[in-house]
């Protein structure tokens, strides 16, 4: 499971741009599916399983893409000036560095900087190292992504895009070890969630699906200086009552409550004031469909450092097995 995260997290995919991560996803979990498609937006949309008596038609969707930035313009000295392709913070860009699809890397700096001031997003250029417009090797247009290094850390793992590669590990892991389900299971690997739960909303359109569990990663709290939530590293998966895109249905939570129990494993009830997940796209699809979400707590969320504890990454795998192999009543 470690090679395959690091894999997972190595990939270069920003909103948009997912290729590379669906073609690795799709070579992993190939002969543990019958059947699969890539819709028009790029979503890789699969089938586990066929629908019994009792089953459901239940959509499992994490989403490939990394939050990122995109070249605006290249200034005559070489420097490109930036974008955000998702939740960018301006605070967390300074020094940092970023590489391109073509592997071209370069630092992120700001112009017009005042001392005790975070600079503006459009005042960020990234320097290549080229010396004029001409010989810079990145044009407007293109897309980058945070260099941040797979870390193990022992209990926990650290790298950038835990975000939502945590997702993807645990929708393959669970899709391998789920050996017999009522369910007909649509796992669907989502595009463009940063950038507004877009491929979450095409292929829950498609799928039509009967429950939606989104797979994601949430704010963790147990840092110096946050009391606010309740989220906490090796204390279990979370299971969403409610963030800025969804209130989780209240049965299926229920649901997912009773699997971990039956499971023995410990679970956070999950609220968030904001921010959201796929399943806030596919609890709107057609006439609507029930849905909740499944996270890990993650500290340093949309950093170049994010980080997860192993246990609840297990946990989450084994709660999402469980949910899938029973009835739903």
């Amino acid at each position: 499971m470690k090679e395959l995260l690091e894999k997972l997290t190595s990939a270069f995919g920003p909103s948009g741009y997912e290729s590379r991560v669906r073609d690795l996803i799709l070579e992993t979990i190939k002969n543990d599916i019958d059947e699969y498609r890539i819709d028009a937006l790029g979503n890789l949309i699969t089938r586990k399983g066929t629908r019994k008596a009792n089953g459901k038609r239940i959509m499992v969707s994490a989403h490939m893409d990394e939050i990122g930035l995109m070249v605006t313009h290249v200034d005559e000295q070489g420097f490109a000036y930036v974008t955000n392709l998702g939740g960018v913070r301006p605070l967390n860009l300074m020094s940092n560095r970023v590489v391109f699809a073509d592997g071209t890397e370069g630092m992120l700096c700001a112009r017009d900087m005042e001392p005790g001031k975070i600079p503006a997003l459009d005042q960020y250029f990234v320097d290549t190292g080229a010396s004029s417009r001409k010989s810079c090797k990145v044009k407007i247009g293109d897309p980058a992504v945070f260099v941040g290094r797979f870390v193990d850390m022992g209990d926990r793992r650290m790298s950038k895009t835990m975000d939502d590669r945590i997702g993807c590990l645990i929708a393959i892991e669970a899709l391998k070890a789920l050996k017999d389900s009522p369910h007909e299971v649509r796992f669907v690997f989502s595009v463009q969630e940063e950038v507004g739960l877009r491929g979450a909303k095409t292929s829950a359109y498609s799928v039509d699906p009967e429950i939606g569990i989104a797979l994601d990663v949430t704010l963790c709290n147990d840092t110096p200086g946050l009391t606010e939530r309740n989220l906490k590293f090796g204390a279990g998966p979370c299971i969403k009552a409610k963030d800025g895109s969804l209130v989780g249905t209240p049965w299926l939570n229920n649901a997912l409550y009773d699997a971990a129990e039956r499971a023995g494993i410990p679970y956070q009830v999950e609220v968030l004031r904001g921010a959201g997940t796929d399943a806030g796209a596919i609890s709107l699809t057609r006439s609507g469909v029930p849905s909740s979400v499944i996270s890990v707590a993650c500290r340093y969320v949309h950093t170049p450092s994010e980080m997860v504890d192993v246990s609840d990454v297990k946990q989450a795998i084994q709660l999402l097995v469980e949910f899938l192999s029973k009835e739903i009543k």
